[in-house]
């Protein structure tokens, strides 16, 4: 049986940090070689990090990640490596894959389909390649292409399959968001069974600003079986034996994508018997939902802080369920000796949220700060009272607290080099439901993007799993949710419920239902017209 050793390095690069990405190439080529790998594969745009987005502006950045190329291949001895880097010069530049063995360059791969939607915007940066080329090494005919080229049926992954190709390496820097790690591989499953193949994919783990990379490389074989995944949101290499001896049938002969002009063949390396035992691969299971967009939450806030040269995280501790959320995810990223939290009670505050406060921080052992407002509120209230005196109270006098802690807390920020982490969710500020320079004030919103509703699955998920046990207090969880601005005040008294508006937000922002649409689903007209007047405005 002849064998071909593919190993994919699942590994966290760093936009901008050429010279650091490429000292990760270099460790992993020589892992790669201790594991008698064939083949060793790094993911998209290894050596700029993805997305470097207006770096690739910078004529030098683009030299200097072409000098580190030479580094990488004059690394790969012995082994054949794929990485990505940024090609060409002043007229275009490409992202491309460079394939190297015995430190030569051997051929490089111009990505062909530019993806211009949500978060990419390659068009804007690179010129699409055309030629699909095949590469023999060892022996046996390996198609590369990177990242949505492996998305369309009709693009490279079919063309090399026509030019004899019996493995495909995909290279990647592919964003996570929730459900895709399920959605990508059943695609990835299609790929190898419709044209019969190997196919290996690898992906960057990693945060870079509001991206997170999740990993969740794989490896199939050409009936669309996994023969070996990584893990999510952790670096991994990841090493398989691929019997090519075996013909796998194809199922579909999907017609040429005028995107694609032809293909070429290179030479590497022809086969030889190698001398090494069978390797042991493995399958990791999938994070359920929940437990993905946790895991997704803490690398992105461990990658945000560390990447942007903090050491400490500081956080406002109200006592409710998202500031602790927040504080239990920035302690799983970055030990509970970076977190500092504060507490700022005002004359609104309950015992309760302060208790409860006291309660999770004893628990995840980091240190916690009182500051009360009362004084500065005051202070505030005296000052702005021959403009307020003989008006009504509103919202104005409920947001001169928040900005007061937020002038507190970037004022310790400012003292001691502590980021400061947000805690408002989506559903909150889609709404307008938070403060300018108050509650808003800030390095970084961990959830962001995270909806009421999840933040309650993510709080019981957490407290099933990982260590410490149990670290948000039930009544965190149980007691209504109350921004604590005046007198008994709950969120439902200024929001809809909030299983109903996450509803209707996702149906708004998520979906792009329309008004009639949003009807037609059973929503009440008021709740429908209320929530897309306030996610327009804000």
């Amino acid at each position: 049986m002849r064998t071909f050793r593919l190993a994919l390095a699942q590994v966290n690069p760093t936009v901008g940090d050429i010279a650091g990405n490429t000292k990760i190439v270099l460790e992993r080529i020589e892992q790669a070689r201790d594991n008698k790998a064939d083949l060793v594969a790094f993911p998209e745009l290894m050596l700029t990090g993805y997305p470097p987005e207006d770096l690739l502006m910078k004529p030098s950045f683009i030299r200097d990640n072409q000098a580190a190329l030479e580094k990488v291949v004059a690394a790969a001895r012995g082994i054949t490596v794929i990485t990505g880097f940024v090609d060409g010069g002043s007229d275009a530049i490409y992202n491309a894959a460079a394939v190297a063995h015995d430190s030569q360059l051997v051929g490089t791969y111009h990505k062909v389909f530019l993806p211009n939607y949500g978060v990419f915007d390659e068009m804007r940066y690179f010129k699409p390649g055309s030629v699909c080329p095949i590469y023999t090494i060892n022996g046996v005919g390996v198609g590369v292409n990177i990242c949505e080229d492996i998305w369309y049926p009709e693009g490279p992954v079919s063309v090399q399959r026509d030019a004899a190709a019996k493995v495909i390496v995909n290279i990647n820097g592919s964003p996570f968001h929730a459900g895709k790690c399920a959605d990508r591989e059943q695609m990835l499953a299609n790929r190898a069974s419709d044209n019969g193949l190997y196919i290996g994919y690898v992906n960057m783990v990693g945060g870079q600003d509001e991206l997170v990379f999740d990993g969740a490389s794989v490896i199939l074989d050409g009936h669309g079986t996994p023969l070996a995944r990584a893990a999510q949101f952790q670096e991994e290499m990841l090493v398989a034996d691929l019997d090519v001896d075996l013909d796998f049938p194809r199922r579909v002969h999907a017609p040429r994508s005028q995107a694609v002009t032809g293909t070429e063949h290179f030479e590497v390396s022809t086969y030889k018997d190698i001398e090494r035992p069978p390797i042991a691969s493995h399958v990791t299971e999938p994070l359920d939902d929940i437990g993905e967009v946790y895991q997704a939450l803490v690398l992105g806030t461990r990658d945000y802080v560390q990447k942007n040269g903090f050491s400490k995280a500081l956080i406002s501790l109200s006592g409710g369920i998202d500031s602790s959320l927040t504080c239990v995810v920035a302690v799983d990223a970055l030990g509970a000796e970076n977190v500092e939290g504060i507490t700022m009670p005002s004359r609104y505050s309950s015992d309760g949220s302060v208790s409860d406060s006291e309660d999770m921080v004893k628990i995840l052992g980091i240190k916690m700060r009182t500051l009360p407002i009362e004084s500065v509120h005051g202070a505030m209230e005296g000052a702005l009272d021959p403009f307020f005196k003989g008006t009504e109270p509103n919202i104005a006098e409920q947001n001169i607290q928040a900005r007061i802690r937020g002038n507190l807390l970037m004022a310790v920020s400012n003292k001691f080099g502590w980021l400061v982490l947000t805690t408002g969710n989506k559903s909150e500020i889609a709404m307008g439901y938070s403060t300018l320079y108050g509650d808003m004030a800030g390095g970084f919103a961990v959830i962001k993007d995270v909806p009421k509703t999840l933040v309650y699955k993510l709080c019981e998920w957490r407290n099933t799993h990982g260590e410490p046990a149990s670290p948000i207090p039930q009544n965190v969880i149980t007691k209504p949710p109350s921004a604590e601005l005046k007198p008994d005040q709950r969120d439902d008294d200024d929001l809809p419920p909030y299983d109903l508006l996450d509803k209707v937000l996702e149906a708004y922002v998520e979906e792009d239902r329309s008004y009639e649409e949003m009807l037609g689903m059973g929503f009440e007209a008021a709740v429908v017209e209320r929530v897309m007047r306030s996610v327009d405005r804000n």
